[in-house]
């Protein structure tokens, strides 16, 4: 980076208990020229906490087109800019990315500092398996592009992560039922917080739980992935529909050789090689 230029710095702020952030979160705050918060009377709470007196400027996702562009004329003025969100790590389901984008479009400094992250929090704590994860953020609001997604999802093995808010919850949950079948689930809501609960069950008796007891509060919902023996009964199924002549055709339609079609049918059906080529002779 040229010498002269301002840098940006992503802070991530406590998710819920106001003493989880890093005492170099804290510093930075302290020494930037600005503060860019995604809501300056929600920011301000925690700066008052800490005694920061520092300017705060608006930046959310109604106008971080004009006011990115603005931000990024300060840095390149030198000045120093501290980005937080609500709660969490800036960047995150947050117009933090669409900043961070332009400091790299621009050849602008900036620096991500760690911190708390929801979905982390939720997954570890969740009893769901950790070593594959994916994290999908909020599901679209529209319940056709919603369950367009989730189908997309349905193979997936790996334990999912959503964020919801509590008036969208149930909806979102029936779709995840309808679309992924009945899994093991977790909701976290409220986490750090006073209130902080984690309703562990099946999708079904999480949307039978809510509908007794309104939501309240943040959620993070995480599934669990397609088991291998689901994935194998699904493959099993769709190959069902269709004869081994059929099958075989498919692959050898695609490009396939006789023999390497027989051997893949034959393991995707859970056939003997010879049965499969029997019917492979008048090909």
């Amino acid at each position: 980076m040229r010498e002269g230029k301002g840098k940006l710095y992503i802070c991530p702020t406590p998710i819920g208990n106001l003493e989880d952030i890093t005492l170099r979160v804290l510093r930075v705050l302290q020494e930037a020229d600005v503060i860019a918060a995604e809501d300056t009377r929600h920011s301000i709470k925690l700066l008052n906490h800490y005694d920061i007196q520092k300017p705060l400027t608006s930046y959310h996702e109604h106008n971080k087109g004009a006011k990115g562009n603005h931000l990024i004329e300060k840095l390149k003025a030198g000045e120093t800019i501290a980005l937080v969100s609500d709660a969490g790590m800036p960047g995150i389901s947050d117009p933090g990315a669409d900043l961070i984008k332009l400091c790299i479009e621009h050849d602008m400094e900036f620096e991500v500092l760690p911190g708390a992250t929801a979905f982390t929090t939720a997954l570890v704590a969740s009893g769901l398996p950790t070593n594959h994860f994916a994290f999908e953020g909020f599901l679209d609001r529209e319940k056709k592009n919603r369950k367009k997604r989730l189908e997309f999802l349905q193979r997936d093995d790996r334990t999912m992560i959503f964020y919801e808010a509590p008036h969208r919850l149930v909806a979102s949950l029936k779709d995840i039922h309808e679309m992924l079948g009945n899994r093991n689930a977790v909701a976290a809501r409220e986490l750090t917080k006073r209130h902080e609960e984690y309703i562990r069950g099946t999708i079904e008796a999480l949307i039978t739980h809510f509908e007794e007891k309104p939501p309240k509060g943040e959620f993070v919902i995480l599934v669990e992935g397609m088991s291998q023996e689901a994935m194998k009964a699904m493959e099993e199924e769709k190959w069902e529909q269709l004869s081994i002549k059929d099958h075989l055709h498919m692959y050898i339609d695609a490009g396939m050789n006789k023999k390497e079609a027989v051997k893949k049918v034959a393991k995707e059906r859970g056939l003997g090689k010879r049965e499969v080529y029997e019917e492979s002779i008048d090909l």
